[in-house]
């Protein structure tokens, strides 16, 4: 049997929910955790940054803002190159990008050189590497993507335990320089991640008879923005750019709020801690939950009750007055903040389909860029106008849920309830095996009927010549002679001198 490597998700091609799936799923596990890490781990040098070429914080904060919109902004060039190139060859060479801007941030002289280093070349870098993972995982998984997408997004905060602690060992041990350059040497992991995305093997059409039938293949467009006409990705891609406006400002914000109620430094960054211990226990759990039979129809309204649960978690935890408070906040927030990462992209997944999913994230992440540089800034200007983080925490949590209530009202008032993606799929799947079947047995009936009128012909032929000798014999034979059929059998019936047995009765008389 041979076979061609496809990396259009064709839709013969059924996704196999495990196999080499399993190997794919490490590798978006760690594209994850170093897409949504790597920003914050940086954030570890900034004071020797400041040191070194004398700028101020909101300088070097800029190093992560650039990070996190190329990362998103860049989502529909990233739907092009996979949609003209594959997802394995993009993968490698956002590896070499990210791998080069740090190397090259380590010989940095000025601000300027680590933005354009650090933020906009490894930040194109783990861009070419992160949505591609996940267009490959929603390929390879079907029946267990909801688990799979939980598994993959739990490596958000387990690269961010880990990625944090080993930059201030680096910058103790070898300075920023030193700590960039093996940074450096550490994302060239990425091309390993990307060598796992190995495109699915669709089984060729054989030929079927002299004629054969041609299997047409439609040539994917670079970026299908027929998504918008989807009301359902419409819907999504609003309450998603509403919902990043607040999600991501708790965590920026809630060190120095412990701090302002009198903490320690060491007490208040343990509440980071907190909240990535429990968002890593949370996504895989929500993705289990989320595959259930009862849920998985369900998971658009699933999300909106995540996004629900963290606004208000948002606006509780502005009301905190001490440190226990603020740590009850954060097992919460955790909680619902690895709900919502681990059914972000699930849900996507399910509104557009595998053959839209490419163009369709690369379109969503577009708009929530817009949303990450509005968001944490805007917080940042409320909170010097105020002076007052309760404002900044109501004003998240506010956004968190008008964009929960948008998602599941609009939801439940314009969308149609349609059959699940797999179904569809497998309906088609038959529906082609049929036609298949149909086809062929036509063809073998086809056949069976030229042989049929040609056995037809042969014998109508013989019985002409069988005739036309029997009249010849008529001719020859006395008209007194008469046959006795009983003595015909009996005459064939008894054996010949020679052994044999005479041929027909007009041979022996």
């Amino acid at each position: 049997m041979g076979g061609v490597a496809v990396d259009d998700g064709a839709p013969g091609v059924k996704a196999p929910d495990g196999g080499w799936g399993w190997a794919v799923l490490a590798g978006c596990f760690v594209i994850t955790g170093f897409s949504y890490a790597f920003p914050k781990a940086v954030s570890v040098f900034f004071k020797e940054l400041i040191r070194e070429f004398g700028v101020g914080y909101s300088d070097t904060a800029w190093i992560s803002s650039i990070l996190l919109a190329m990362l998103y902004g860049t989502g529909p060039l990233c739907s092009v190159l996979v949609n003209r190139f594959g997802c394995r060859p993009v993968m490698m060479v956002g590896g070499l990008f990210a791998s080069l801007g740090m190397i090259l941030a380590s010989f940095s002289t000025s601000i300027i050189h680590i933005y354009l280093t650090t933020g906009v070349i490894t930040g194109l870098g783990l861009s070419l590497n992160f949505q591609p993972s996940l267009i490959m995982l929603n390929r390879y998984f079907s029946e267990k993507r909801p688990l799979a997408n939980g598994l993959s997004a739990a490596g958000s905060p387990v690269a961010l335990c880990c990625l944090s602690p080993l930059g201030q060992v680096l910058q103790y041990q070898y300075g920023w320089r030193g700590g960039f350059l093996i940074l450096g040497g550490l994302l060239l992991n990425c091309c390993v991640c990307g060598a796992l995305m190995k495109p699915l093997v669709a089984p060729m059409t054989k030929d079927l008879g002299d004629k054969g039938i041609e299997k047409k293949k439609v040539k994917p467009k670079l970026l299908d923005f027929s998504v918008f006409k989807d009301g359902g990705f419409v819907i999504y891609t609003v309450a998603a750019s509403i919902m990043v406006l607040g999600l991501f400002v708790p965590p920026v914000f809630v060190v120095s709020y412990a701090k302002e109620l009198g903490n320690e430094d060491t007490k208040s960054a343990l509440l980071l801690t907190i909240l990535g211990f429990i968002d890593m226990f949370a996504r895989p759990t929500c993705g289990v939950i989320a595959g259930l039979k009862w849920v998985r129809p369900r998971c658009v309204y699933f999300l909106s009750f995540a996004m629900l649960f963290n606004g208000t978690a948002d606006l509780i935890g502005s009301q905190s007055k001490d440190y226990a408070s603020l740590v009850v906040f954060c097992i919460f927030f955790g909680i619902s903040y690895g709900m919502v990462g681990a059914l972000q992209f699930e849900v996507l997944m399910t509104i557009v389909g595998t053959e839209k999913f490419s163009s369709a994230i690369g379109l969503v992440l577009l708009m929530e860029a817009i949303a990450v540089l509005v968001g944490p800034p805007g917080a940042g200007r409320l909170l010097d106008a105020t002076k007052n983080y309760m404002y900044v925490f109501l004003l998240a949590g506010c956004e968190v849920v008008l964009s929960a209530v948008v998602l599941a009202t609009c939801n439940f008032l314009f969308i149609k309830k349609k059959p699940s993606a797999p179904a569809d799929k497998l309906e088609s799947i038959t529906l082609t095996d049929d036609c298949n079947t149909k086809m062929c047995s036509n063809r073998a009936e086809g056949n069976d009927d030229e042989e049929k009128g040609e056995r037809e012909e042969q014998e109508k032929m013989i019985k002409e010549e069988e005739n036309k000798d029997n009249e010849g014999i008529d001719d020859v034979r006395p008209k007194s002679v008469t046959v006795d059929s009983q003595e015909v059998e009996r005459f064939l019936k008894e054996p010949q001198p020679n052994g044999n047995m005479a041929a027909s009765p007009e041979t022996s008389l």
